[in-house]
């Protein structure tokens, strides 16, 4: 039976989901961007707040004034003319807009970690005075409660009423065709500026109310609003009323739960149920809901056009940075040399980011969850405590570990058949959630494990060549996915799902296949991780572990092999040999330039290599456009529909689709 103690204390944290999710989901509806970087953009204003009041010492109320207000509006101003129009001017994939996003989340986190740190403050400053207000029947509602409500009602009704106005049409207008609304004269850089300046406003208001009664740190902060994303994808980012029930209804069945005791294992896994009940919202909603109203169609995530494929492996020497990369650890000291036992395991991890997303055009932010859950089983099956294997000895654990995580990459890769772009981000990344929190960080399945490098590899210079033909059989399993039929299918399905399904292609059994390599792939180099680093590290596998690396790959070249290889040894040198988070801050700021950089870094550069040489010495460097392409190879039937084509068109028929 519902207590009405602990609903009341439900809709504290229920209010506190909904502000939350209805700021995201008032934020898309004004941009057309799924703006990951929401939470990180409320956490670095709860943090602008906290650095005003307790460090410069400014009264509350002005502090509280100029952030919000102020500092919040003129960074979204400011994210719309830097970051986001210049994907809008090259008419860029709603995919990479959530890529720059990302970018925009990874710096601000990166600039906070670096800045006050990654431990938690206790200390956040609250704009609503600590007070319970008595209700009818001797019970009492927190004021902070009341004020969230409050909050969550006014951007209700105003986006339901704005969408109404000439000012809501017209920035619905410019979220859904911008080109049309540009030909009807409407000035759609400042209307996006505008939905931008309101978008980090209310990002602002959820930082600087949700901080005191959650705990003030960066990560932490971020995650939570991450997790909240569960009201967003009820709500279908179209119903604000649905947002708003469903982040109550969660947070009061949360807290009535609290009430229920369990004991032994069943205890441990129910209070973490209810613990991360957001999460489980999460999992849930997106496995029943069938379809997200995307703005810009159906298609609107797609990954297609992130890269101009083939500039790269067109480059003389092109293997030569990361194969310099990978060699330079063997001549380090011995200090040296056990922080860059890293490098080739990240790549790996990398590697199958660039499978799954580079080559068949799924975004996929779960890869922290699957090489978390290699770097757990190959410690299970060294000990021996695996259940229904015995102790693995050996270099055998390194092929165990793959083979064991194909069921669960073609479990993953199932829901992937039906979803695209957003839709199969939102739900790689609630995998990654759920497995952190019901798995890493449950004491009875991690407490006490070791993890140790086969015999025959114990010393860091053989455990390094061993990681070296691991990433040598990881680029195999790639170049056999590159090149050859399934290569050529994979690019079809990237670039047009539903042509190549037209074609004959077998999209579905393609999907499952790449998932499946994928997440074997993620495993081993999860696993060749935690052997790196002798201890299996839950922090190591976070989720938002997982975004980072994401923005590492498409930086460097989101369909390129050798990028990822030197996207992991840049995270690395950065992580040890500059302050804490500098690597973040680095990836972040080379993420925010994606609009002047079509393809990533590597394929940037190669492009301004080959216009400089051609400058300097004419005929050097051949024109790729003026390269010769080779034929299409066409079966009998097309071969026979295009001798059907050329007919009509001699005998000046029209040609009837």
């Amino acid at each position: 039976m519902l207590t009405l103690e602990l609903a009341l204390a439900g809709l504290g944290i229920g209010s506190i989901a909904a502000l939350a999710g209805l700021g995201l989901l008032v934020t898309y509806r004004l941009t057309g961007v799924f703006n990951l970087a929401f939470g990180a953009i409320a956490m670095a204003a709860a943090y602008l707040l906290w650095q005003a009041v307790r460090v410069w010492h400014w009264p509350l109320a002005l502090a509280a004034v100029v952030d919000v207000l102020v500092i919040c509006p003129i960074f979204g101003v400011l994210l719309e003319r830097f970051v986001f129009r210049p994907l809008q001017r090259r008419a860029a994939a709603p995919a990479e807009k959530l890529v720059a996003s990302l970018g925009v989340f990874v710096v601000l986190l990166g600039g906070a970690v670096l800045v006050w740190g990654a431990q938690a403050r206790l200390d956040a400053p609250s704009l609503v005075p600590y007070r319970q207000l008595p209700l009818p029947g001797g019970v009492q509602l927190p004021l902070s409660t009341v004020v969230d409500l409050a909050v969550i009602i006014v951007v209700g009704i105003g986006l339901a009423l704005g969408q109404r106005t000439r000012l809501g049409l017209r920035v619905r207008a410019v979220v859904e065709q911008r080109e049309l609304a540009e030909l009807q004269g409407l000035d759609a850089n400042r209307v996006a500026a505008l939905g931008w300046a309101i978008g980090s406003m209310l990002a602002g208001v959820a930082g600087v109310l949700m901080a005191p009664t959650l705990r003030l740190q960066p990560y932490g902060l971020t995650l939570v609003m991450l997790e909240t994303m569960a009201v967003v994808v009820v709500a279908q980012l179209t119903s604000p009323v649905r947002a708003i029930a469903a982040g109550l209804m969660v947070g009061v069945i949360q807290a009535e739960l609290a009430r229920v005791h369990l004991g032994g294992y069943s205890g441990a896994l129910f209070d973490a149920l209810t613990a991360n009940l957001f999460v489980v919202a999460l999992l849930v909603a997106l496995l029943i809901v069938r379809r997200l109203n995307e703005t810009g169609g159906d298609d609107a995530g797609t990954t297609a056009r992130l890269t101009t494929r083939g500039e790269l492996a067109s480059a003389r020497g092109w293997w030569l940075v990361p194969a310099l990369t990978l060699a330079a650890p063997l001549m380090f000291n011995a200090q040296d040399r056990r922080v860059a036992l890293a490098v080739p395991a990240l790549a790996i991890v990398l590697v199958s980011i660039v499978v799954v997303s580079g080559y068949s055009g799924q975004i996929s932010l779960g890869q922290a969850g699957f090489a978390g859950l290699g770097a757990l089983i190959a410690a299970r099956l060294a000990a021996g405590t695996m259940p229904g294997f015995g102790r693995i000895p050996g270099v055998a654990v390194l092929v165990m570990v793959p083979l064991l995580m194909v069921p669960i990459g073609l479990l993953l890769g199932w829901p992937a058949i039906r979803r695209r772009g957003l839709f199969l981000a939102l739900t790689t990344f609630a995998f990654s959630v759920a497995v952190s929190r019901f798995v890493f960080d449950q004491p009875s399945v991690t407490s006490g494990l070791t993890v140790h490098p086969p015999d025959a590899f114990g010393s860091d210079n053989n455990f390094y060549v061993l990681e070296l033909l691991c990433l040598a059989a990881a680029f195999l399993v790639v170049r056999n996915l590159h090149n050859g039929r399934v290569g050529r299918a994979l690019i079809a399905v990237r670039d047009d799902e539903s042509g190549a399904l037209a074609c004959g292609v077998d999209v579905r059994r393609l999907k499952l296949l790449v998932f499946a390599a994928s997440a074997a792939l993620a495993a081993l180099g999860g696993a060749l991780l935690a052997m790196g680093s002798r201890a299996f590290d839950t922090g190591a596998f976070d989720p938002t572990r997982g975004l980072i690396w994401f923005a590492a790959v498409v930086v460097f070249g989101i369909d390129s092999a050798p990028g990822a290889v030197i996207g992991a040894g840049v995270l690395v040198a950065l992580d040890a040999g500059l302050p804490q988070g500098s690597s973040i801050l680095v990836i972040g700021l080379c993420a925010l330039l994606l609009g002047r950089m079509p393809g990533g870094l590597l394929h940037s550069m190669h492009r301004l290599f080959d216009h400089t040489v051609r400058r300097i010495a004419p005929g050097i460097v051949p024109d790729v456009r003026q390269r010769p392409t080779r034929a299409v190879q066409l079966t009998p039937a097309g071969r026979a529909m295009v001798g059907q084509l050329r007919r009509r068109a001699a005998g000046g028929q029209g040609v009837t689709p």
